[in-house]
Order: C-alpha cells, then sequence, then structure tokens
C-alpha cells in the first residue's frame, strides 16, 4: 500500500540577495501596517461619533435636554448681529449708492424671494429639511456610511437649521465636541421655535455666496444685477451651490467648476421631483450667464453721498451707518445735478482747466439741492471741493462787511468813502498794509454802494475798519456759520482772507435770499430702519431756521447786490429773473467766484487748482469772478429757475433804521466837497453813533464831485495811482494775511 500522496510543498520566496532589500521590504511592511492602522481607528472614530451622537441626542429627547444640554437656551441667548447695507436716496426716490461695507447684504422677506431659490436649497442642502426636527439623524447615519467607505469625511452631515444656528448663536470657530452638541441642541429648539419657511429665510438671508455677497438679495445683485423675487431656474441653482465653496465655484473666476456644481444642484431639484426631466435637460444645457453688478459700488453724486455719510455717522455711528440697514432719504434733486455738471463742462473742457464746485440751497428750508465738483481729468475724487475745500473767497466777502455796516446803521447810498490807494499802519514798527483796486483805478469819492458795484478794494478796507474786524466776524458767523480762528480775524478779512468753504457761503447768501433768517444745511429728509419704521428722533427733515440779522438789513443788502447783478461786476451772470449776487477774485488770480441767489435758490460756484493755490488762467484768460465762474452761475441758474415762478424779494416787515455815520475814521455822509484824507496811518476809532432815525432809500442822490476839501484833521488831494501793483501787505498783527481782493 502506498502512502497518501502529498501536495507538493511551495519553495520559499527567495531571500533577499543583500542587506539594502531587507531594508526596503521591512519598510514596506511598516507602511502598510501604519495605513491598516489609520482605517481602524478612522473607523472607530467615525462610528464612535455616530453612536455618541445617537445616544446623546436620544438621551436629549427623552430628557427635554436636561441631562446634557443645560446651557443650551434660545431665550438666554442673544442672535449675532446680521449687518446689512444702508442705502442712500435722492429726492425723487432714486438708488445714490450703498454705504461701503465688508459685507454687502440685503435682508427681504420670503415673498421677494424666487419660489426657485428656496428649492435648490433644500434639494442641494437638505433634501429632509421638511421631514426632520432640526437635526436629521438619518442624513448622520448616511453621511457617517460614505465617510465609511471612503475611508476619510466626504459628507456633512449639518442641517439648514443647524447651520443657522450656528451662525446667530455660536460665535466660537473652533471644532470640539461640546460646539457641535450645542449647535443640534440649538437647531432642535430653533426647530421647535421658528417655522420652516422663517428658518429657510434666514438661513439664504444670512448665508455667504462670495463675491463679498452675503444672503441671497446681495447674491443676485451681485452675480446676475436683479433682485432675488427675479432669478430663474438656473440662476437659482447657481447661486444655492455657491455656499459650500465659494472661492472653488466662483463663477466669475472659474465658470466650469461653477457650472459643474450648478449641474450638481439641478440634478438634486431633479431627485427630489422640484423639476422633471425635461426643466432638467434644458437648464443643463443652459450656459452660465452673469451680469456683475455694480450696485454696491456704483455712487451716484459722490460728493453730497459723502456728506450725507458724515452727516449720519455723527448721528449714529459708524458701525451701525455701515451694516445697521437703513434707507436714507435726501433732498438732493438729480435734475439740477446734472444741470450743474453741465453748466461746469460746457465751460471747463479741457483736462488742464481748473476744478470748480456747485453748491445750491433751497433759502426757504436749507435743503441742499445740488452738490457737485469736477476736476478735469481726474475721476474718482474722494475730496469733496462743495464742502471740505476751504480757499480763500475775494470780494464775495464783502458781502458780510456791507451787512455789518448795514445793521449799524450805514446807509450805502448816502455813506461815501474816497476811493484812492489805502495804506493801514496803526504801528509804525510793523509793515503797512497797503491796498489797491484791481485794476489800480480809482473813482475818488464814491458811495458805499457804487463802490460794492466796482468792488473796491480801498472803500472796503476803510469801511471794514469802521465796521469793526470782530462785528464783520461776527457777521459771517450769524449769516453763514462760518467760524474763523482767531488768527484769521484781521482787516485783511473784509476783503475775502480767511478761508471758506463753497457750502458756508452758499449757505449765507442763501439767508439773505430768506430776508435774514439762517436755515441749517438740510441733507437729509427721512431715515427708515431696518424694521421699517422711521427715525423721528434724529429730527431728520425738520428745517432748523434762526433769524440771525433784521429783515431790512437784508433787504438793503440785496438790493445793493441785485443792482450788481445788472449793472455791476457779475452781470455776466444775470439771465433775465430778479437776482442778487457777488463775484470774488484773490490774489494772482488763484480763485474765482460767484455768490449768488433769487428768492427761491441761493448758489456758490468757485473756480480754482484744488492742490495748490496758484494762478488759473482758462483758454488763455486769467480767472475772475466776473467771466467764468459767472457763467458757470448763469449756465445754471438759468435752467434751474426755469419751472419756478418769478418772484421778488420779499419786502420788510420794519423800517430801515439808518444812523449818522460817525462810527469809524473815514466814511462820511454825502455832501458835496467832502473828501478826507485817505492815507491814515492811526487806528480806527469806534465811537458809537448817538442819532438814530428811520430812513428809507430808495434811490442813491448824485455823488459829491471829487474835491479838494478840508477835513476835521487834514486837508489832502487823493495822491495819483501807484504803478500796477499785485499783491498787498497785510496789517498787523498778522503780517502773513493777504488780501485777496479783486472783483
Amino acid at each position: 500500500m502506498n502512502p497518501p500522496s502529498r501536495k507538493p510543498r511551495k519553495s520559499p520566496a527567495p531571500r533577499a540577495r543583500n542587506s539594502d532589500e531587507r531594508a526596503d521590504m521591512r519598510r514596506r511592511h511598516r507602511r502598510h501596517r501604519a495605513r491598516l492602522a489609520r482605517r481602524r481607528h478612522t473607523k472607530k472614530t467615525i462610528l464612535g461619533i455616530f453612536v455618541g451622537m445617537v445616544v446623546l441626542l436620544g438621551i436629549g429627547g427623552v430628557t427635554g435636554g436636561g441631562i446634557v444640554f443645560t446651557n443650551c437656551s434660545l431665550s438666554s441667548l442673544s442672535p449675532v448681529a446680521m449687518g446689512q447695507n444702508s442705502f442712500v436716496y435722492a429726492a425723487d426716490g432714486s438708488l445714490l449708492g450703498s454705504i461701503q461695507t465688508a459685507q454687502n447684504r440685503q435682508v427681504v422677506k420670503w415673498n421677494e424671494i424666487s419660489p426657485w431659490m428656496p428649492k435648490a436649497v433644500v434639494a442641494i442642502e437638505d433634501r429632509r429639511f421638511y421631514q426632520h426636527g432640526g437635526v436629521d439623524y438619518v442624513g448622520i447615519a448616511r453621511a457617517a456610511i460614505a465617510d465609511l467607505r471612503a475611508r476619510k469625511a466626504v459628507q456633512g452631515a449639518s442641517t439648514i437649521t443647524q447651520q443657522l444656528a450656528r451662525a446667530l448663536y455660536i460665535t466660537d470657530s473652533k471644532r470640539t465636541v461640546s460646539r457641535k452638541l450645542k449647535e443640534v441642541c440649538l437647531a432642535r429648539k430653533l426647530d421647535q421655535a421658528w417655522s420652516k419657511q422663517e428658518i429657510l429665510t434666514a438661513y439664504m438671508n444670512q448665508v455667504f455666496y462670495g463675491a463679498n455677497a452675503n444672503g441671497v438679495e446681495a447674491a443676485a445683485e451681485t452675480y446676475f444685477s436683479r433682485h432675488a423675487s427675479q432669478l430663474t431656474l438656473v440662476q437659482a441653482a447657481l447661486l444655492a451651490g455657491l455656499p459650500q465653496a465659494p472661492s472653488n465655484y466662483d463663477p466669475f473666476y472659474n465658470k466650469p467648476a461653477a457650472l459643474t456644481r450648478r449641474n450638481e444642484v439641478l440634478k438634486a431639484m431633479r431627485n427630489n421631483k422640484d423639476i422633471n426631466g425635461a426643466q432638467y435637460r434644458k437648464a443643463v444645457a443652459t450656459p452660465i450667464r452673469l451680469k456683475y453688478g455694480k450696485i454696491y459700488k456704483n455712487i451716484r453724486e459722490p460728493y453730497f453721498f459723502s456728506y450725507v455719510t458724515d452727516q449720519l455717522v455723527k448721528q449714529y455711528g459708524a458701525e451701525t451707518v455701515q451694516s445697521g440697514g437703513l434707507k436714507v432719504y435726501t433732498t438732493i434733486n438729480p435734475r439740477m445735478q446734472r444741470l450743474a455738471r453741465k453748466a461746469i463742462r460746457d465751460n471747463l473742457y479741457y483736462s488742464s482747466d481748473p476744478a470748480s464746485a456747485v453748491i445750491a440751497i433751497d433759502p426757504r428750508t436749507g435743503a441742499i439741492k445740488a452738490m457737485t465738483g469736477i476736476i478735469p481729468g481726474k475721476r474718482n475724487n474722494q475730496f469733496n471741493l462743495a464742502s471740505q475745500a476751504r480757499r480763500q473767497p475775494g470780494s464775495t466777502f464783502k458781502m458780510f462787511v456791507l451787512a455789518s455796516a448795514i445793521e449799524q446803521g450805514m446807509n450805502p447810498y448816502t455813506t461815501y468813502y474816497t476811493s484812492a490807494p489805502f495804506t493801514y499802519q496803526p504801528d509804525p514798527n510793523s509793515p503797512p498794509w497797503s491796498v489797491h483796486t484791481y485794476g489800480n483805478t480809482y473813482s475818488g469819492s464814491i458811495s458805499v454802494a457804487s463802490a460794492t458795484l466796482q468792488s473796491d478794494n480801498t472803500v472796503f478796507a476803510q469801511l471794514t475798519l469802521d465796521a469793526g474786524v470782530q462785528n464783520v466776524a461776527d457777521m459771517a458767523y450769524k449769516l453763514g456759520d462760518i467760524r474763523l480762528p482767531p488768527d484769521q480775524v484781521v482787516p485783511a478779512m473784509g476783503l475775502g482772507s480767511a478761508a471758506v468753504s463753497p457750502l458756508e457761503m452758499a449757505n449765507a447768501y442763501a439767508t439773505l435770499a430768506a430776508g435774514g433768517i439762517r436755515s441749517e444745511p438740510l441733507a437729509i429728509t427721512r431715515v427708515v430702519l431696518p424694521d421699517g419704521s422711521v427715525d423721528r428722533s434724529a429730527g431728520w427733515g425738520k428745517p432748523k431756521r434762526e433769524r440771525v440779522i433784521p429783515d431790512w438789513v437784508a433787504y438793503e443788502v440785496t438790493k445793493v447786490l441785485e443792482s450788481n447783478m445788472t449793472s455791476g461786476t457779475a452781470v455776466g451772470a444775470y439771465f433775465g429773473r430778479v437776482a442778487a449776487g457777488k463775484t470774488g477774485t484773490t490774489d494772482d488770480h488763484a480763485d474765482g467766484w460767484l455768490c449768488g441767489y433769487t428768492p427761491q435758490l441761493a448758489t456758490a460756484v468757485w473756480v480754482g487748482y484744488p492742490d495748490a493755490e496758484r494762478p488759473v488762467y482758462v483758454h488763455g484768460v486769467a480767472i475772475a469772478g466776473g467771466n467764468i465762474p459767472a457763467s458757470i452761475w448763469h449756465d445754471f441758474m438759468s435752467p434751474a429757475m426755469a419751472s419756478m415762478p418769478v418772484r421778488d424779494f420779499a419786502t420788510p416787515t420794519t423800517a430801515a433804521r439808518f444812523v449818522t455815520w460817525s462810527r469809524g475814521s473815514y466814511g462820511y455822509l454825502g455832501s458835496p466837497g467832502t473828501t478826507p484824507s485817505t492815507t491814515a496811518t492811526t487806528t480806527a476809532t469806534t465811537t458809537k453813533a448817538t442819532t438814530t432815525h428811520a430812513v428809507t432809500t430808495n434811490t442813491p442822490p448824485p455823488p459829491p464831485p471829487p474835491a479838494t476839501t478840508t477835513s476835521p484833521a487834514t486837508t489832502t488831494t487823493p495822491p495819483p495811482p501807484p504803478p500796477p501793483a499785485t499783491t498787498t501787505t497785510t496789517p498787523p498783527p498778522v503780517a502773513t494775511t493777504s488780501s485777496s481782493t479783486s472783483p
């Protein structure tokens, strides 16, 4: 009997021929064992988390959270502030722009969102959203199984409710088990407190869609330039797919990835029976069409916009303004804005031309109707030329000298000064203040009214001293809220050496148009808060008005400036309607001004270089208030006033109260043969007039002929004009102040 046959034994694997091969084999074995260990650990971790979650959730469900979630309570937590953009609107309701913020968001209601959007969100994010109670146990199990199969985390198990709870109530960004458990608890309680529609609406308003867009409305505007209510099926599918990885799926920069993701959403919607097969096939065949939205970046009327923003920040603070969801309605008139820009561009059309600012105010309320500025050849200028730029106003400041003197009782038609080169030197140890006229021509004896029409610097230098330098500064404050620093309150101020803004000058001239009632510039009429209520506590839209000078004073000043429009330095601005105004040009022709008004509108125009005070030549001609500024004023006011009724300036209700002008050393009552010296080197006296009487004067008397006569102190004949001079010396005590003076 033969022994049982045996299977031949396989020969053993050949041994490594050398030590290097043996070492390599050991390394491969170690790596293999490490991989197996990691897989076992991953399985245990995922299973452990899954089992632990189920157990803990079960305990929480049975006990109402009393064992595990002792600190989970919606009532004890305040939702994290969900900021949204603030928007500014013009007087006609058109959008001026959105106040810049780090995150764009506009909260919308359920009925302001396309029906496709919630379907797409639920299909791709949480398809059992309407079945679970805030936490999807089936989803957790499904995600755990998928992760086990992939041997890594490939599916998220957070529901829409969990994501919303995390965003609203949890500020800790660290991924910990305790944070996850708190998120789960809050999601369950949120599901009990809110309806599914409320949860989904809040989620769509909160989630980040990339491109600085937070919430569905901002996303719709950013990617498609439309409201969320107007989203189509394919647009909603694209947006719904972005929150998972906004940067990876950004359609502006990675359209293929965005297209793939969108089609995944469409497939999920088909599987969820939100769309049928035909709709799905048509949708996936549709290319991505984007229209980049500029609603959060484009700002109309940037100067006025920045002015309004500053007003809002003063009232509410920067954080509320940027993310408080305010709707701000303003006084700006888009039509007048267009007219102002056109007037500037029609006169300054070369890139080398100087800048210009125009501001128009309704004298009856202080409402700002136009505020614009243009720097030819330069766009997106952030500096507000109308409200922030402060430049010397030239002879437009003479209005304050005239108003101050009239308020003290000076009759501009019967009070005369000598037009001649004038030197003021109260201190022989200080340099003299020498004043000349614009063209170095002089008129001899001249009434204050006529000197205003000629914008005579020498007369107004004397009148400033007689009226009192501080009184003139006080008048600037009363009429235009112009607050001059002490070092600018000097005699040269009366000729325009102090720095002011176009807004201040427009406001001051508007006070004259209103008969001596100053209104605080009004830019905001109404602010609507995020909850839809109107903020009435801030006083928006209520004119703040105050009588600052008697109506007869404003009327007398207006009569003189009205004549200046028809027969003085401002004739270039006259447009056939009742109007009053004054021109201004600074030394070396660095700035040109025209400030004027009608009963319904006051407008200031400035022309110059914003970067430096240097000579301005426009198309070969030196700037002066009577040329380019007057032309811009005319070209704006004529069409701006076209639809307004023709009105005269209101007759004052109080009689003029003129007195014998004996306040100072230079002026005198008009009568033949009384021309005092104009080369005084002593300080002006300030004796108060003692005789007061009511007088109304409509027609000035004929001026006395220039003559060599005897004054109380000296007998002189006005000297002949000196050689042309282009600069003037500042009077002490501020020797560096320039008397910027010209018509």
